[in-house]
């Protein structure tokens, strides 16, 4: 059968040669997600207090803090867990507090540290490297590491670059940059900020021979001018091109944040609706480039008679971020840890059965009780995907419950393999 055409091959190429400039802004801007593993909390200790066995020190506390409770079952009922959910998700979190008790680690050089004097803070920063080092060295150090250094404000701006600058040579002179570095600048308020920090990562690429890019920074969300600019526009939403493709995540910041808008003390939570609107905002803006997100933290510590009540709100507000599509959050404490990790695998193995029936739909390519679009199909497989790869499930019960292995969930996730 003869099918003809109205439109010739010079008006196809004129309509290429008119978005030339989107398909290329779509590729830089918009890359995607790549394969890499995105860790469930971030970790934040002072700067002059880390030492190379912390994270198995924070292990040993979170289950002492537990065992003074009853043990980890007695935890997960006082936070909700039936018998079945509670026999599903207890023996996984007992291993994760032996093997694995922090999955990303900031010791930080700004709020948690204050100023110490420009004489001690050198001295921190050289030996906070060193000890990263050593953690390394020992196996101790956790899948991600780094420091938060101070902000590139007027007041702070060359303390902190220097002590990056400190903590980055002392890693390269004495056994080179750890592979999952992690980087965080703070109190970000402009985009000029932003673009000043991709210069600093490049300039110590140069002077130390690393390869451009490598070092890449999260960025904290925690000034109202950031989210709602001068302007009108939000200059979040800039960040992924100013950047230039340094920028790994960014991370809300609870307190600063609420304080900024004068919201009371009493009401400063990641739950308020005005925090709830700036993570909308990130949430929009980072859609599709490949930065990750992480909800702030809750200072509410479960420590003495007030651990039930802070365990119930710490597990609520972390099972309330993954629902809004945080996959991270921040933990202060190691008393957190143990409902960090049961709200974080309850809430991927109570949603499991569902999404696993559904991808099996789609691996059969046959119509079930919900007919989905491709979209929400690789949302199910970006959902089971991070279940596999913080512990909660397996890849062998994935691959038997929907017929994808892990290399084809993957891609039908559409993440960037190998990036």
């Amino acid at each position: 059968m003869s099918v003809r055409t109205a439109l010739s091959a010079a008006d196809l190429a004129a309509i290429d040669a008119r978005l030339v400039a989107t398909d290329e802004l779509l590729a830089r801007a918009y890359p995607g997600d790549d394969s890499s593993r995105q860790p469930v909390h971030t970790v934040y200790v002072p700067g002059d207090r880390f030492t190379p066995e912390l994270t198995t020190v924070w292990g040993r506390l979170a289950r002492e803090a537990v065992e003074a409770a009853g043990g980890l079952d007695a935890v997960a009922g006082l936070i909700g867990f039936d018998e079945r959910l509670a026999a599903a998700v207890v023996p996984r979190v007992h291993v994760k507090l032996d093997r694995e008790p922090i999955e990303d680690l900031r010791i930080d050089f700004e709020d948690g540290y204050g100023d110490h004097g420009d004489e001690h803070e050198d001295a921190d920063a050289v030996r906070a490297a060193r000890r990263v080092l050593a953690a390394e060295g020992a196996g101790f150090a956790p899948r991600s590491i780094g420091i938060r250094f101070k902000s590139f404000e007027a007041a702070t701006r060359v303390r902190g670059i220097r002590t990056l600058d400190l903590f980055i040579t002392t890693l390269v002179e004495h056994g080179g940059v750890p592979d999952g570095l992690a980087l965080t600048l703070p109190k970000v308020s402009t985009v000029a900020q932003v673009e000043a920090m991709a210069d600093v990562a490049a300039a110590l690429e140069r002077v130390h021979g690393l390869p451009d890019g490598r070092l890449r920074f999260e960025v904290q969300v925690e000034t109202p001018q950031l989210v709602l600019g001068p302007d009108g526009v939000a200059p979040v939403a800039r960040l992924a091109l100013a950047g230039r493709g340094r920028v790994s995540a960014l991370h809300f910041g609870t307190y600063d944040f609420s304080a900024s808008l004068g919201i009371a003390g009493p009401y400063q939570s990641l739950e308020h609706p005005a925090a709830d609107h700036a993570k909308h905002v990130m949430q929009l803006a980072v859609a599709g480039t490949g930065i990750r997100l992480s909800d702030g933290s809750t200072n509410v510590l479960p420590v003495g008679d007030r651990a039930p009540a802070a365990w119930r709100l710490h597990a609520r507000l972390v099972r309330r971020s993954l629902e809004r599509g945080f996959p991270q959050g921040w933990d202060l404490h190691p008393a957190q840890l143990p409902t960090r990790f049961l709200a974080t695998y309850a809430y991927y193995r109570q949603s499991y059965a569902g999404a696993a029936a559904r991808l099996r739909d789609v691996h059969d390519r046959r119509a079930g009780g919900v007919l989905d679009e491709p979209a929400t199909a690789r949302a199910l497989a970006g959902f089971v995907r991070h279940g596999v790869l913080c512990g909660a499930l397996t890849s062998d019960e994935v691959e038997a419950d929907t017929g994808f292995d892990e290399r084809a969930l993957t891609a039908l996730a559409r993440v960037r393999e190998g990036a």
